[in-house]
């Protein structure tokens, strides 16, 4: 084999294995205890989340992928509305949130223009979602749709029942 064909098949291996790998586009919190939760407003009731996991998703009305993880989203929040707590927050203004019409959101929602939490968890891309236990310590974090590490009601599940388990 020549010297350019190995060179190509070693590129070609490399770069599969970071395309699976997962991709964070903020700082990984991932087993550490969550910042302080901080929004400017909620478009929802404020959650009661005493006891329960929490599945935080940023998000934005522009950003296509974000869209279309809020049917998932819904779904999530429906199915483990017994332990889990599902909020959206978004950095655009209440009135670009509301005026979105394309996808219903059924969860609790919040905006932040001060982008309190987004600069904590220095989130670059989106949507960007953590989940977080009960005692306070992230347990997921990541691309909801990214292939091979999708937030999934099935990754929701084992979370809790891992837990429950301990």
């Amino acid at each position: 084999m020549t010297r350019i064909a190995i060179v190509i098949l070693f590129i070609a291996s490399f770069s599969e294995g970071i395309a699976q790998e997962k991709q964070l586009w903020a700082k990984s919190f991932i087993n550490q205890e969550m910042p302080e939760f901080t929004v400017e407003g909620w478009l929802t009731e404020a959650p009661d989340y005493e006891g329960k996991f929490v599945l935080i998703d940023f998000w934005a009305t522009w950003c296509a992928p974000c869209r279309k993880a809020i049917p998932e989203l819904n779904e999530i929040s429906k199915e483990f509305a017994e332990d889990l707590v599902v909020i959206g927050i978004s950095d655009e203004p209440r009135e670009k949130i509301e005026s979105m019409t394309e996808v219903e959101i059924d969860y609790f929602s919040a905006y932040d223009t001060q982008k309190t939490l987004n600069t904590i968890f220095q989130v670059k891309g989106i949507p960007h979602a953590v989940i977080v236990d009960p005692q306070g310590i992230i347990r997921w974090e990541g691309y909801p749709l990214l292939s091979g590490h999708e937030l999934t009601q099935d990754v929701v599940r084992e979370l809790i029942e891992s837990y429950k388990k301990e």
